[in-house]
Formats: structure tokens, sequence, C-alpha cells
């Protein structure tokens, strides 16, 4: 007898367990969901490419908007190097 009533107990908690599983599982589904209508349709869109630069000091690709201009229509990827260029020659 008294084993029948520690399956019966052993049942009753496993499917409480799994009750609660269930629930929680739906739930996650849910927010996943709510996540996915949230999401913008399309991705943004990526801007125009950029002409690229090679620093004469260092050898570093760079936009050529970020480039810093030097002496003889050098470009630089920073002060410091275009310091140094000038620096080396004078």
């Amino acid at each position: 007898m008294k084993y029948l009533l520690v399956l019966a107990v052993l049942w009753i908690a496993i499917w409480l367990w799994r009750k609660n599983r269930r629930e929680e599982m739906r739930d996650a589904q849910r927010e996943r969901m709510a996540k996915a209508q949230q999401r913008p349709a399309a991705p943004t869109a990526v801007g125009a490419p950029q002409a690229m630069v090679r620093c004469a000091h260092c050898g570093l690709h760079l936009p050529a908007s970020d480039a810093i201009a030097g002496p003889d229509d050098a470009v630089y990827c920073s002060t410091a190097h275009r310091q140094a260029a000038v620096a080396a020659r004078g």
C-alpha cells in the first residue's frame, strides 16, 4: 500500500513539473513571436563605397575622407605619421 502512495505522489509531482514546463515553453514561444514581429522587415541600407587611400608612412588603408594631407600630395592616417614623415625629409 505504501508503494502505491509513493507512486501516486511521484506521478503527481511529475505531472505538475511537466505542466509548468509546458507553460514556460508557451510563454517563451510567445515572446519569440513578439520579438520577431517587432524586427524590421528589411535590413538597413549600406552606404555607398568610399575611396580608399594608403598612408605614406605605415601603409594603412583608410577612407579618403579620414586621411590627412601632407607635403608632396602624400596622405597619412594621423598627424603623428605626417610629422614623422616631414621630420625624416627635413
